[in-house]
């Protein structure tokens, strides 16, 4: 029995990425669908932290709202502590006007909470569906899958591979790749400590390897073991309960006593970098797109973040309102990011080796973090993801918000503001997942007018300058980063920010807009509003 489905999207992949992507499809009112090879949430140890770009973005899109502070604005930042391959005392700083620098949430948690999220939307769930051929042509793709009842032919506009490093999209659509080969070898699993004491929670170093144990409520301790002398010599053969009781008392020096295994597996430093994120209509996103070693927990977020960059720019496709290359810049804003990951997982790796160097590096590398100062705030960016900037191709210029020189591309903080109909700030009025356009000045009238044709896209917003606004008008894309400034601060191409520059970047992200959309149209749209300083 061969059943047939027509969609606009594919994501082939149901896990915390997918699911994300699903939903961001789905509530923009796109015909989406989930083949998911298995056919439950999978419980099992993975990863449980995001971190603060990551979350924010979330926010602005209606996700763990409960945490952000109300009517905060200013220079205000919260901390977390953190370790920077197994050296501690870095912290991880956030605007205290954000959800926070880091939630630590299960990896399942955040996949049913997706997945609630993309069904309420329309999104078609199809678990135990294992893709068997990807084609594509012109007018789309086609896509096979074995399910519970046969097999399943789904054709649609466009296919993203959200499946994992284990995935088969990225080669059934011929995406190569950069790897790098594993020098290490880790295990993983599930236990029930009988000795507190040792390893007891947290990280722990000997001259033989590490060892890294945290508590899961309810669950037991997920326990990791890594030797960085070689990778495993059977990378795929399935680790065995004894192999992990050797492993840890080799590392440790003793017999340390757990009960129960459960949930064992493999890991390494393998690396691997898709050479593009976009092929035509297929799309690859989290770690279908990139892997990397886990160490800093950047995986799960940058994934986040490639669901949402993509999400808003596939639907505009679809519904054929997509400027000429913006497709194009989902590779050009995300691969960058993912290689940057690599690069920082791979630095904290050589602090973690077994060597004299190492040893004397990771002395000197804890006196670093320990003085605090510029040299801690850029490894904590680099971690959290706040140091993510839009390249040059993607954007246009302009000062931000309480910046010093500091350039387009840049993430807006959660400025606080006063609305006709209340109390309000930037992670409401994003929400809804459309453009924003802050008019800030008299002069924003003007910039108001020429975005009607973009009415039905672009919401516009009157609000009073603040501070240090060194502009009269921002227009920011749906996942929160500034795409135009209006008035003072200039352009890197050299062609200012005023009304014609913002016309031009409207069209190469949204095409030729709708001159007959009349002003209005969306709900709030020319709101009056007020910034709180």
């Amino acid at each position: 029995m061969e059943s047939r489905l027509r969609a606009q999207v594919v994501v082939v992949g149901g896990g915390p990425v997918g699911m994300l992507l699903a939903a961001e499809l789905g509530g923009r009112g796109v015909r989406t669908v989930v083949l998911e090879a298995r056919d439950s949430v999978c419980d099992r140890p993975k990863a449980r932290v995001l971190h603060a770009r990551a979350l924010q973005g979330l926010a602005r899109r209606g996700y763990f709202t409960e945490l952000v502070p109300q009517g905060m604005s200013g220079a205000a930042e919260a901390e977390v502590p953190f370790r920077f391959g197994g050296v501690p005392g870095l912290t991880i700083t956030a605007s205290a006007s954000e959800p926070g620098p880091v939630l630590k949430r299960p990896q399942a948690d955040l996949e049913r909470l997706f997945e609630q999220r993309a069904r309420a939307a329309g999104v078609r769930v199809l678990r135990e569906h294992r893709v068997t051929q990807v084609v594509q042509d012109l007018d789309g793709v086609r896509v096979l899958a074995e399910g519970p009842l046969g097999p399943v032919e789904c054709t649609a506009l466009y296919l993203v591979g959200a499946d994992g490093g284990r995935g088969v999209v990225r080669e059934l659509a011929g995406f190569a790749a950069r790897t790098f080969e594993a020098t290490t070898s880790g295990l993983s699993g599930l236990v029930r400590l009988d000795d507190a004491d040792v390893p007891g929670l947290g990280w722990h170093h000997t001259p033989r390897g590490w060892i890294v144990a945290h508590d899961i409520p309810g669950a037991g301790t997920h326990i990791r073991t890594l030797d960085c002398s070689g990778a495993h010599a059977g990378r795929d053969v399935p680790p065995t309960e004894g192999e992990l009781r050797r492993e840890v008392a080799r590392i440790a020096g003793r017999e340390v006593g757990f009960g129960e295994v459960r949930w064992l597996s493999r890991f390494s430093d393998f690396s691997r970098l898709a050479e593009c994120f976009g092929r035509g209509r297929i799309f690859l996103a989290g770690d279908a797109a990139h892997l990397h070693f886990p160490v800093g927990a950047q995986g799960l977020s940058l994934g986040v973040q490639d669901a949402l960059n993509l999400g808003w720019k596939l639907a505009l496709a679809v519904r054929g309102r997509a400027g000429a290359g913006l497709l194009d810049t989902y590779d050009q804003e995300r691969r960058p990011a993912a290689s940057r990951v690599i690069e920082v997982t791979l630095a904290q790796l050589a602090l973690m080796r077994a060597r004299p160097e190492a040893e004397a590096l990771r002395s000197v590398f804890a006196g670093v973090v320990a003085c605090g100062g510029g040299g801690s705030r850029y490894l904590s960016d680099l971690i959290s993801g706040q140091d993510a900037v839009l390249p040059p191709e993607a954007g246009t210029a302009g000062r931000v918000l309480g910046s010093d020189g500091a350039w387009e591309g840049r993430f807006l903080p959660n400025v606080a503001l006063r609305t006709a109909q209340g109390p309000s700030d930037v992670v409401a009025l994003l929400r809804g997942g459309g453009w924003l356009l802050l008019l800030f000045s008299e002069r924003g009238g003007e910039y108001g007018r020429r975005a009607r044709a973009w009415g039905d896209l672009v919401r516009r917003v009157r609000a009073e300058p603040v501070g240090e606004v060194a502009c009269d008008a921002l227009l920011l894309r749906p996942d929160g980063y500034v795409a135009w400034v209006g008035g003072d601060g200039g352009s890197r191409s050299g062609q200012g920010g005023g009304g014609e520059r913002l016309e031009e970047v409207l069209v190469r992200y949204l095409g030729c807009g709708s001159p007959e959309v009349p002003a209005g149209r969306v709900a709030g749209s020319d709101a009056v509003a007020r910034v709180v300083g």
